[in-house]
């Protein structure tokens, strides 16, 4: 019985001397983005990747060279940073990543047709839902 109660003690004082596990600060990639419609959720276009991408962190999606990606959003070009669009891959034989939306250098795609211009433009801070 007092062996327990020395292990309770010392996994008490060893988890004192642990720093609280935080979370990692990312960059901020923009502060405001283009869309194409009120709810930010309709294809602006479809793109073709021009080579490989491979992601820095979880905001961004891995496409691979002659892929084809939905386009939803544009971030808009900061100072120092690239240029980003938000989007999901496209077609059958990526089938395990469809549905997956995140972030990619618009450097490494190709536009290969505009269903609608991205002419709105919001806070990415702020979320744009509409209300019931």
């Amino acid at each position: 019985m007092k062996s327990h109660i020395y292990l309770g003690v010392l996994l008490s004082c060893l988890g004192l001397m642990c720093p609280p596990v935080t979370g990692i600060f990312m960059d901020k990639l923009a502060s405001k983005k283009l869309y194409a419609d009120d709810n930010c959720v309709y294809t602006i276009s479809l793109a073709r990747a021009e080579e490989d991408y491979n992601v820095p962190d979880c905001r961004f999606i891995n496409i691979k060279k002659g892929q084809l990606t939905y386009v939803y959003s544009k971030l808009m070009k900061e100072k120092d940073s690239g240029e980003f669009w938000a989007g999901s891959v496209y077609g059958e034989q990526y089938e395990d990543h469809m549905g997956t939306v995140g972030y990619f250098p618009s450097s490494l795609v190709s536009e290969q047709h505009v269903y609608q211009e991205a002419n709105k433009t919001v806070p990415t801070t702020v979320r744009n839902l509409q209300k019931p």
